[in-house]
């Protein structure tokens, strides 16, 4: 499979045309039913018609003031959890997770009892795109979707009044998802956003540890978090690697791919490159512009950006105000994973 490593020739990969997302069943197709339903469904897995007609109607829906509506209520929960890791403990465990996890289960109208089911089911789903992943492990992510599939299908029935989940269910100028697009949606918005979030908030909270200059320079000019927030995903990319499928001959870089042939972006590698970034491997939490690619790029921009930058500044708002003498305390155990970059633990003090 080719890989881009450059902005530029990243960049292409995720807007050209003439490459798409094919999905392909994991196989047997007979032990990954609910897997399968999730991704045949998703708006991240589709290419036009299907993808601009589902991404018509979850826009609509994300549309109606969800983020704004939300915000408050983020950075109220951002300090609480905030407040709760004073003296010490795994931000990780104690902030980068759970404040993800908690917006999109209010987003989507998970009642609060049900919500510690969530991260279990994305964290078993999202490790079959891993490669060379377990015989064990597959089976989790199957029955993981099998039982969120499930859930959502419940939840479906009786909506919350404000819920997402109560948007994508009405109709949108007389069209409307059908169940099995509603519950793809409803897991993209919990897998996509908590991973990604999880990992800029974890990564970028290393970066800005080791990189003391920029942690005081955030803390002095509260006016540098909506920068701030970009650099750190820019920095130490969430996500490592997209891969496209050509449906025709295209030229990228001046490689040729054939249909049917792979090709991948290495958005870690783009986010580095000189000829876009100034002194690339220097944390920059003023810098601007900032056009990194850590939210994709074409129609397969991801959706949840808005709602990733309050949750991403919220946090880091939380933690200059209240906790500004955090440090590390011992050195972060990183995931073995390629695809998805992120910690495994976070020990801090302050």
């Amino acid at each position: 499979m080719a890989v881009a490593v450059s902005h530029a020739a990243s960049s292409e990969v995720l807007r050209n045309r003439g490459l798409g997302r094919i999905w392909r069943d994991a196989t047997p197709v007979e032990q990954f039913t609910s897997f399968n339903l999730l991704h045949r469904n998703s708006l991240l897995e589709n290419e036009p018609p299907t993808h601009t007609r589902l991404r018509r109607l979850v826009s609509a829906a994300f549309g109606r003031g969800h983020t704004e509506r939300l915000r408050p209520w983020v950075d109220e929960l951002a300090g609480h959890l905030v407040d709760e890791l004073k003296g010490g403990g795994d931000l990780l465990e104690q902030l980068a997770a759970p404040l993800p996890v908690e917006v999109i289960a209010e987003l989507l109208g998970v009642p609060k009892a049900d919500r510690p089911k969530l991260v279990p089911w994305s964290n078993a789903i999202v490790k079959m795109y891993e490669y060379g992943l377990p015989e064990e492990s597959r089976r989790k992510a199957e029955e993981a979707a099998s039982e969120f599939v499930a859930y959502l299908r419940e939840l479906a029935k009786d909506p919350a009044p404000e819920s997402l989940i109560n948007d994508l269910v009405a109709a949108h100028d007389g069209e409307k998802l059908d169940q099995d697009e509603l519950v793809a949606t409803a897991v993209l918005f919990l897998m996509a956003g908590h991973e990604a979030t999880v990992n800029v908030i974890g990564n970028g909270v290393v970066a800005l540890m080791r990189n003391r200059a920029q942690w005081q320079r955030l803390i002095d000019d509260p006016s540098l978090l909506p920068t701030a927030v970009e650099e750190l995903i820019r920095y130490d990319a969430p996500l490592q690697m997209f891969e496209r499928t050509a449906t025709e001959e295209v030229s990228i870089a001046g490689h040729t791919l054939e249909p049917g042939e792979k090709i991948a972006a290495l958005l870690g590698a783009a986010a580095r490159d000189p000829q876009v970034f100034d002194q690339p491997d220097t944390l920059d939490i003023a810098r601007n512009p900032n056009p990194h690619l850590g939210f994709g790029a074409g129609i397969h921009y991801c959706v949840g950006a808005p709602l990733a930058r309050v949750e991403i500044m919220a946090a880091l708002k939380a933690l200059t105000t209240r906790m500004p003498d955090l440090q590390l305390d011992g050195e972060p155990e990183r995931r073995p994973e390629f695809v998805i970059r992120g910690l495994r633990t976070l020990p801090v003090i302050g």
